[in-house]
């Protein structure tokens, strides 16, 4: 067992500690007719990663990795949940439950620091990675999650793996962010809805106020003095100064701006649309963060999945760098009481389909 937590650190610490390699961004957004959708993508330029659905029904037993081993906190669900998981099975990173919770797990490099793994209290300890499969198989609510974790030590495999933060959605469209600093955790209510990476996330809210002169449309051509007008070239003039690159506050700044001027469609599937297209400016060319020197190993995109959830539907959808077309799991097709646990990968085959259009 101690091999295999070997193994699985030091897989994980390849993911988390390169942090030009790994990013996340999510949105959220709400339909007209109420429907609320939590979107976000997921990404690691260093390798193609494993990244398949899982499908957990009631009943399901559950055990967390402590640093000594596979002898933490055992528990057994209490809901249904389907989500996605990346390179190994527990460590799920993103996914909704049949009470239409969701939760999902983001890169938090640098900045977060948990207690120290105490083996008398192992018992009660959660490693991190499987912090998400924890609240969509126990939880409802927010505020169940908020007094458990109080009974919970919450741990990291090994310290070089750094941290992760958290964001918990509930379908009335109340939103929380979850760090530990110092060992304690921080809950945040995050009213905007928007998530990245480092730094803490009150940083990136304060950093929204350097684009306090961003706003939709376009600028009004305007006289600097006689004779002297300056015009908007072309269209969006009014996000002139928007950040363009990838790092997490940009992405924080570019994500909030985009989800706050778009659109607000009638219905969810209509708004699961708009945020797939939203979260196709996020979809990080391989390029990007590869040296030329660098081989691209066949990956397609530092963007290896993309989710939107609509918690009024039930409905999780998603597509990949290698099939951009988007695929649905209905929860409510779903019986949590007799189904069997699976997992699927998310592309079962590494290619692109391509529909043909046929001449006559």
């Amino acid at each position: 067992m101690k091999r295999l937590i070997t193994l699985i650190v030091a897989v994980a610490a390849g993911m988390l500690c390169a942090t030009d390699s790994d990013a996340c961004t999510g949105i959220s957004l709400t339909a007209r007719d109420g429907s609320r959708i939590v979107a976000r993508t997921v990404e690691w330029s260093a390798s193609s990663m494993k990244c398949c659905y899982v499908v957990a029904p009631r009943g399901h037993a559950h055990q967390s990795l402590t640093p000594d081993g596979q002898d933490g906190m055992k528990y057994k669900s209490v809901y249904g949940y389907v989500g996605i998981y990346t390179e190994y099975e527990p460590f799920v990173v993103e996914g909704i439950n049949e009470a239409g919770l969701s939760a999902g797990l983001f890169f938090f490099p640098q900045y977060g620091d948990y207690a120290p793994y105490n083996p008398a209290n192992k018992a009660r300890t959660l490693c991190d990675m499987q912090f998400v499969s924890w609240v969509l198989s126990q939880f409802s609510s927010i505020d169940q999650v908020k007094n458990a974790l109080n009974g919970v030590d919450l741990v990291t495999l090994d310290h070089r793996m750094g941290t992760v933060h958290w964001r918990i959605a509930e379908p009335n469209g109340r939103m929380v962010v979850l760090e530990v600093v110092g060992g304690k955790p921080r809950f945040y209510e995050n009213e905007l809805g928007v998530l990245t990476n480092s730094p803490e996330f009150p940083w990136h809210i304060t950093n929204l106020n350097n684009y306090v002169n961003l706003v939709r449309g376009s600028v009004q051509s305007h006289e600097i003095k006689p004779g002297v007008e300056l015009r908007a070239i072309g269209g969006g003039s009014g996000m002139i100064g928007l950040p363009g690159d990838f790092t997490p506050p940009s992405r924080f700044v570019r994500a909030t701006f985009f989800q706050t001027t778009a659109p607000v469609w009638k219905t969810g599937f209509e708004t699961v649309l708009q945020a797939f297209h939203i979260l196709n400016n996020f979809d990080i060319p391989i390029g990007m963060q590869r040296a030329e020197s660098e081989n691209h190993d066949n990956l397609p995109s530092a963007t290896q999945f993309t989710s939107v959830t609509d918690q009024s539907s039930m409905k999780f959808y998603y597509r990949t760098a290698w099939n951009s077309n988007i695929r649905c799991i209905d929860l409510m097709d779903i019986d949590f009481g007799r189904i069997k646990y699976q997992s699927e990968p998310l592309d079962p085959d590494l290619k692109q389909p391509v529909e043909m259009v046929r001449i006559k």
